[in-house]
């Protein structure tokens, strides 16, 4: 068990931080600098944008959101999880013009950026809570398999040209035929590093992060290889709906000036723009919701993160990044895990990993000239396969049958129609199943409980009916602001169905509250009956059925 924290010794913030911690956060933002530069290249290039749109994007994270966020040691810039909307917006509203495409999801960034300011002033920030889990995972899983679609192509050297993203995958075979020995080479190395380098049991080797690697070995490979003048295309014949190369290095302006592009908002009246908007908002806030909670409990201080602070001010940055040619920015936990595990303290952590991003490219352009594009697409379609590997549907499985079943039909939604829809449908079946469960349709939206002080210390909860993800979110925001009681006694032995989502966050809330020097107990599950036999499945009182 966690020991709790001394307030006392919290760092501080703001130039009192930096100037009391900066040699640990420069140390922190350099590692972090050399993991992103890799996987902000790549998603740039993965969504359809130019590979200096994801510069841009960390360099606006590091550099001013840093400044006015309300987390501690996230890092804030591009992630995988974006590309699938980023891409489908690309492609709805450019129609076939690439350049097109880019300037109106510029747009449509910068109208998601100020839906975000909205949403943390209106004090959104929980609005998380609402997403059964099993659907966040499955629409996690299904832009993974998205992610992978479209970058087992690349690792190839080829690219395929099929309308929709079914026919994409059933595609992958036959673009795997005319595959480029080389290119693949580069990329089966890559993949390599990424899945033997955790293995590797020497502590100063495990310090240097596996996508630094990854670029590296490309580099050096492209170099043996020639992947600058290869022009495999011009050898043999290949069917007009796939594309051999003809580039396989990534490419960048000259100058840092001519990376800017400016938004196109002449879309802002069709139906497919604001499909857009809402896409990335949705994502782009669900995904930096979810890292900055899971990144609080890896600091070891164990602060608190202000949600609708930090909403509002990765609304801000992706207002910014939208406005100058950037991708939207999200708090990215596979980068902001680096962060804690070396050593940052501050928010300062991620202003330099932003610096670091922005000297670099300033002043080694032309290195980054000679990264593979299958290197990349080799770091995504690992980071794809995470997201929807075997081991995800055992941990779905393991919570119960009717989890499964949410899980899989959100990914099939997703991949089927498109993400929104997709997560709509997980929604509604969630709703389906607790109404045939018993749950009363008034009791879907709202939740029964009582709160009673037994004294100056101790707060005792007793929640009746069904507690389920869409009635949660009022007790949830009530519980945020218990500051006063010393103890929380969640008293369930009145309530009917309580369901996974709510189970998850109450065990949370348990351990979270331990852990910061409280006490929280959970009573009357005694006469529940669990749907499977994981600690947090959903469970129902068979006495009350």
């Amino acid at each position: 068990m966690d020991h709790p924290v001394n307030l006392n010794s919290l760092p501080a913030t703001g130039l009192t931080g930096l100037k009391a911690h900066w040699r640990k956060d420069i140390a922190a933002g350099f590692l972090v600098f050399l993991i992103a530069l890799p996987l902000c290249l790549g998603v740039a290039v993965a969504s359809g944008f130019p590979p200096m749109a994801g510069i841009l994007t960390a360099a606006v994270g590091g550099l001013l959101v840093s400044r006015i966020n309300g987390s501690h040691v996230t890092i804030t810039g591009p992630a995988a999880g974006l590309i699938v909307v980023i891409l489908a917006a690309v492609q709805s509203l450019g129609q076939g013009d690439a350049m097109a495409g880019y300037r109106y999801t510029l747009a449509a960034i910068v109208i998601s950026g100020v839906l975000q300011i909205a949403l943390g002033y209106y004090k959104a920030g929980r609005l998380s809570a609402f997403f059964p889990a099993s659907v966040v995972h499955g629409m996690l899983a299904a832009i993974g398999i998205i992610i992978m679609a479209k970058q087992i192509p690349v690792m190839a050297g080829v690219k395929t040209v099929s309308g929709g993203l079914l026919s994409s995958i059933a595609d992958i075979p036959r673009g795997l035929s005319f595959f480029i020995p080389e290119v693949a080479f580069v990329a089966l190395v890559g993949l390599g590093v990424l899945v033997a380098w955790p293995k590797v049991q020497q502590p100063w080797l495990r310090k240097i992060p596996a996508p630094l690697l990854v670029v590296a070995s490309g580099m050096f490979l492209g170099q043996v290889f020639g992947l600058d003048h290869l022009r495999p295309g011009e050898s043999f014949m290949v069917p007009k709906d796939l594309i051999v190369g003809p580039d396989f290095l990534v490419t960048i302006p000259d100058s840092i000036a001519a990376s800017f592009y400016f938004p196109d908002f002449s879309k802002i009246f069709t139906l497919a723009f604001w499909e857009s908007v809402l896409a990335i908002t949705l994502v782009g806030s669900l995904e930096s919701l979810l890292s900055t909670a899971a990144v609080d409990k890896l600091d070891p201080y164990q602060r608190y993160s202000d949600l609708n602070r930090d909403l509002t001010a990765v609304g801000v940055g992706n207002t910014l990044a939208g406005l100058i040619g950037g991708l939207p920015m999200i708090a990215e936990i596979v980068r902001s895990s680096a962060n804690v595990d070396a050593g940052a303290r501050t928010g300062w952590a991620n202003f330099f990993h932003g610096a670091f991003l922005l000297i670099f490219v300033i002043a080694l352009p032309h290195v980054i000239d000679t990264i593979p594009l299958a290197s990349l697409a080799a770091l995504l379609v690992y980071t794809g396969f995470r997201l929807a590997s075997p081991q995800a549907f055992e941990r779905t499985m393991d919570l119960g049958k009717e989890q499964l079943v949410l899980f899989v039909l959100t990914i099939v939604g997703v991949l089927a129609t498109n993400l929104l829809a997709g997560v709509l449908i997980g929604i509604a079946a969630k709703l389906v199943i607790h109404v045939a469960r018993g749950v009363p349709l008034r009791n879907l939206l709202t939740i029964s409980y009582h709160l009673e002080r037994r004294d100056a210390n101790t707060c005792v909860i007793r929640v009746s009916g069904s507690a389920i993800f869409s009635n949660f979110l009022a007790l949830k925001s009530q519980l945020a602001e218990f500051p006063a009681a010393k103890t929380v006694v969640f008293d369930l032995s009145d309530a009917y169905l309580i369901d996974h989502t709510v189970m998850e966050f109450i065990e949370h809330y348990r351990q979270d509250r331990i852990a910061r020097g409280g006490h929280c107990e959970i009573h009357g599950l005694g006469e529940h009956e669990a749907y499977a036999d994981h600690v947090l499945a959903a469970r129902i009182n068979k006495q009350q059925a």
